[in-house]
């Protein structure tokens, strides 16, 4: 069965906190959204604040392909008549084909929030559905609160339905709008207006007892055609339903048509895109989309994935844009290390014994605290230094730093000393920082660039540090995970002690020792293993 999708993310998504999106941003989200093949995508409210109008006004500049763009709005205030109410006359003016317009279904909200009686608001809900079928629009009623109504007082909630049909409502969608209602409620509710209405019949629920997904498919089940919410769950309080859930239930689980399959397999890409535009982390646990959707840590689970897929993966990543990973911690069998160099050509090259000694070595350092799925760079710098044992370029012998806070202005002053032997040479640098990691920093390119010029062109671009124990207050063993740069590639390495200082130097020395076997052996094969295994998606 064909099912219409209906993204809500440029209105309600932008209701949820800390979700934010410039005019540029609506606009490219609108086309990235026409891309997927989405049907309807609800650009704001046109008459309530300027960014939405000025959305509205550009929108020409989309050229949408497939989706019919929408601008939403309420009812008619009491006080207007219909013709004159600017909430209304805004969503002619937004010259969009379709227009999604919310009453009230709820008696309670008839008579508390809106202080009319229940024949005034249907008059309300006949009135601007009529108004604007008059202007040429395809009408999505949202009936806000149906859920709650229903039940409360299910004849007048049925009567609310009645208004908006009977006065040319193309979709009568049914808004869980408080998201407290359970599945089974939704379907008996759902299938009885089905048993009532003809036409088509939409879903938007709210995600607040954490079912918003499983309601909308419930829906589906009881003949809703028509399904509502946003890509990546964004929206009020605890979120919209996510719509990218919902498409890749009902094409792969339930065996109806939405977005088609083609453009199902661009699904995570386009989350990722509008996860950006947000500014917020897309969770790596999202279903389907997220980049621990297919990931596999446990042994157990890494041995059979080797042998069948479908052991532990419910669908083939790639039908949804994803891809399988394999993780490497202290929970890996050989068979997440063997696995990890079999797919990028390097078994072959460590035996047995320096398998199970990488292994090793992985499951101490994850023991002390280190993670590797994170530090992608000291991953990498592990197997080569399991392929090339006997490569070493410098080894520290001492380093030490000092820092005084003083003067008019209360400036610190950091000096830092490092020893260190490289080809066989006692090297040996001073040098002053702001802070003692930029201290030691200076210190080891000194003693470095003469030999090994190259990594001059290494710098930081961010610094990140974990307590790994807060029980033990000032003196807990915390994690520092950087990230650099030669202006080539990024990656990041990752130190460990219950000294922040040390385990800053730990990340810094492997960083550079890293470039280092990079330009001893420009190994491609290494260095896509080291992505993959942290952060491929």
């Amino acid at each position: 069965m064909r099912i219409f999708t209906f993204d809500t993310t440029l209105r309600d998504g932008t209701q949820g906190e800390l979700v934010s999106f410039s005019v540029e941003d609506k606009l490219l989200i609108a086309r990235k959204l026409d891309e997927l093949g989405i049907d309807y995508i609800e650009g704001g409210w046109p008459g309530s604040n300027p960014k939405d109008k000025e959305f509205f006004a550009r929108a020409a500049e989309l050229k949408l392909g497939h989706a019919r763009l929408t601008a939403f709005g309420s009812t008619r205030l009491a006080k207007n008549p219909v013709e004159e109410d600017r909430s209304v006359l805004a969503l002619v003016e937004a010259g969009t084909p379709a227009v999604s317009v919310f009453g009230k279904s709820w008696d309670l909200h008839v008579h508390r929030a809106l202080g009319i009686s229940n024949d005034l608001n249907l008059a309300l809900i006949s009135e601007t559905v009529r108004f604007l079928k008059r202007h040429g629009k395809e009408v999505i009623y949202d009936a806000e609160h149906f859920f709650d109504g229903y039940l409360a007082n299910p004849d007048y909630a049925l009567r609310t339905l009645e208004a908006a049909r009977a006065s040319g409502a193309d979709v009568l969608c049914l808004c869980d709008t408080n998201g407290g209602t359970l599945t089974n409620r939704v379907a008996e509710i759902v299938a009885a207006v089905r048993g009532r209405f003809g036409g088509a019949i939409g879903i938007h629920p709210h995600n607040d007892s954490d079912l918003a997904v499983a309601n909308a498919l419930a829906a589906v089940e009881a003949g809703a055609t028509h399904v509502q919410g946003c890509l990546n769950g964004y929206g009020e309080r605890t979120g919209n339903a996510n719509l990218a859930s919902i498409i890749a239930n009902l094409e792969l689980k339930l065996g109806h048509e939405t977005i088609g399959p083609g453009k199902l397999a661009t699904l995570a890409s386009a989350c990722r895109f509008i996860a950006e535009l947000a500014n917020l982390p897309l969770p790596n646990d999202r279903p389907f989309v997220g980049k621990s959707a297919f990931a596999h840590k446990g042994g157990i689970h890494v041995s059979a994935v080797l042998k069948d897929a479908a052991t532990y993966e419910h669908i083939r990543p790639e039908t949804v844009g994803n891809r399988q990973r394999v993780l490497v911690s202290d929970l890996s069998g050989r068979g997440n290390v063997l696995f990890k160099l079999q797919q990028h050509g390097l078994a072959d090259r460590l035996d047995e014994n320096a398998r199970r000694d990488l292994l090793e070595r992985i499951k101490q350092m994850e023991y002390e605290g280190y993670e590797l799925e994170a530090a992608e760079g000291s991953f990498e710098l592990l197997v080569r230094e399991a392929l090339h044992p006997g490569a070493h370029f410098f080894e520290v012998e001492s380093y030490e730093v000092s820092s005084r806070a003083g003067g008019a202005e209360g400036e610190s002053h950091t000096l830092a000393t490092v020893t260190l032997r490289a080809q066989g040479v006692v090297q040996w640098a001073t040098a002053t920082g702001h802070g003692p990691f930029h201290a030691l920093h200076q210190c080891l390119r000194k003693c470095l660039s003469k030999l090994y010029p190259e990594v001059a062109g290494v710098h930081l671009t961010d610094y990140k540090v974990r307590v790994l124990d807060s029980r033990k207050g000032t003196a807990a063993k915390v994690r520092v995970l950087i990230e650099w740069s030669d202006h080539r590639r990024s990656w990041s390495t990752a130190g460990v002690s219950d000294n922040v200082i040390e385990a800053s130097w730990k990340a810094l020395v492997d960083a550079i020792r890293l470039e280092l076997m990079r330009l001893m052996e420009r190994d491609g094969a290494v260095e896509t293993l080291a992505e993959d295994t942290a952060l491929g998606v």
